[in-house]
């Protein structure tokens, strides 16, 4: 028998990129996605809740998660305030009907910001019912050179937070061991983007299977634990030659997801069998 855990593989809006957040409703329904994430970004759509509410009515593609503008490129979409920004995703996840907000770390030089993230997002969770679901981040590199850009720090399992999202792009870029990472999040794992890197210094986004990273290994421990957050297809179609070359990457990439969440049950064991400790995954 096989058992399929409650999780939704949805489809980042950021996947699409250089087509819109349009596009990536359209594409997310053709292809069979559960839902989208919203990455706020440039594109006014993005930052426009009732266009959001229009294009999830018209798609019959529900929003799953917001990612809040935290990215070098979004430094004045919704504010210049980041803690204005978290107000403005928060209220947006509200009135949408979403879970989850994602949310990196605060960049180094964000001085303040980044001395009251921590007891922020815990004072912001408890004001509401969405997840604030702060992501693993990874240190800068050129050459031989690191830069620790983020603060408290890139590692966000070093901070106590009420939840986490991973990224296993993210892990490959910081060179660290994914689901050593996952264990320490525990039960606060609430999000996953999955994607997939080769550890190059570079944040790849790489469709899953095709990197270094544990992506299979991930998905089904996800199932055997029965993991009722969501999983986020975040993967990098910027050179696709076609939109149908993107669509083929986005499709099999569903596909992974799909394959990978599927776990076997659990075989029922007699107490006291002497094959009682030794149950698959």
């Amino acid at each position: 028998m096989v058992r399929i855990p409650d999780a939704k593989v949805a489809l980042s809006t950021a996947s699409v990129y250089p087509e819109s957040t349009a596009a990536a409703f359209e594409i997310a329904a053709r292809l069979g996605y559960d839902g989208v994430e919203v990455m706020v970004w440039t594109d006014p759509v993005s930052q426009d809740i009732e266009a959001l509410r229009r294009l999830s009515d018209y798609h019959q593609v529900p929003i799953l998660a917001v990612h809040a503008p935290c990215l070098l490129i979004t430094q004045r979409v919704w504010s210049t305030d980041p803690w204005v920004k978290l107000k403005r995703a928060r209220a947006a996840a509200e009135r949408l009907g979403t879970s989850t907000v994602v949310v990196h770390p605060p960049f180094r030089w964000q001085r303040s910001y980044a001395r009251d993230f921590v007891s922020g997002i815990w004072r912001m969770a408890d004001e509401t019912d969405v997840r604030f679901a702060v992501e693993n981040m990874y240190p800068w590199r050129y050459r031989d050179r690191e830069m620790l850009a983020y603060a408290p720090g890139w590692n966000v399992t070093k901070d106590d937070y009420r939840h986490f999202t991973v990224d296993l792009s993210h892990t490959a870029t910081a060179r660290t061991e994914a689901l050593e990472m996952v264990d320490r999040m525990g039960d606060r794992l609430a999000h996953v983007h999955i994607a997939d890197g080769s550890g190059s210094g570079k944040d790849e986004h790489l469709v899953p299977g095709r990197g270094s990273q544990p992506c299979a290994a991930l998905l089904e421990r996800l199932a055997g634990n029965g993991f009722t957050g969501h999983v986020v297809v975040e993967v990098n179609t910027r050179r696709a030659m076609s939109s149908a070359e993107r669509e083929a990457d986005l499709a099999e990439a569903l596909a992974f997801t799909r394959l990978h969440l599927a776990s076997p049950s659990r075989p029922h064991r007699v107490p006291g069998d002497r094959d009682d400790c030794m149950t698959g995954p």
